[in-house]
């Protein structure tokens, strides 16, 4: 009776129009690329804001580095939102971006040395070794101008991708058993870490710690 059934079904599948077409060879080949081709169609757009956020990033160092003010300018929102965690002294980036202090009485290291791109968020990360400084700089761009900068200095920075929770609302929330964390369940779950920072633990003390959440 299986035989009989195993039968039918294959006689079915080389003569249905659709299925039938599957099993050319070529004809294969011409639907994977075809279904390859549209999942690049749809990520060229994300990737190509990405690295146009990234560029604008960059734009903006190179201008800082060369004494660029017209660019600068152009580069910044007007009404920048500044956000930092540091030494109240250390506060080197934003002295630079409103002129607080010049170019030839102070000097502070912006060469980027690792750059990390989340959408329009753009991750930099740095170290001053003349002053036993680690920074993170975290920009948002939003339509070619930068909008937001949150300023780290010696802190070990992690950040997390908020994802579509799923889970009930909290009043109907569920606590997990004593046997596990519940902090390490929830991070794992709804906020994955993407990205920490690696130039922290060269400054030769430690650092606190923050997570930013995007």
């Amino acid at each position: 009776m299986s035989y009989i059934l195993t039968s039918c079904f294959w006689y079915f599948l080389k003569h249905s129009s659709i299925f039938s077409s599957l099993l050319r060879p070529d004809r294969s080949i011409f639907l994977l690329r075809s279904l390859f081709q549209e999942l690049a169609n749809t990520q060229e757009p994300l990737v190509e804001e990405t690295n146009k956020n990234q560029e604008v990033v960059l734009a903006l160092y190179e201008a800082l580095n060369t004494r660029d003010v017209e660019t600068v300018h152009k580069i910044l929102a007007p009404d920048l939102e500044w956000w930092f965690h540091g030494p109240p002294t250390h506060q080197f980036l934003m002295r630079l971006l409103t002129g607080a202090s010049s170019y030839d009485s102070f000097r502070f290291e912006v060469d980027p040395l690792s750059v990390t791109t989340f959408g329009p968020t753009v991750i930099v990360e740095g170290c001053d070794h003349s002053r036993s400084i680690s920074w993170v700089h975290a920009w948002t761009v939003t339509d070619g101008i930068i909008t937001q900068v949150r300023e780290y200095l010696n802190t070990s920075l992690t950040v997390t991708r908020l994802g579509n929770s799923t889970q009930s609302p909290l009043s109907d929330y569920n606590p997990p058993s004593s046997s596990s964390s519940s902090t390490g369940e929830i991070t794992s779950v709804h906020c994955p870490s993407v990205w920490e920072s690696s130039f922290s633990n060269r400054v030769g003390k430690s650092v606190p710690g923050l997570v930013l959440a995007i």
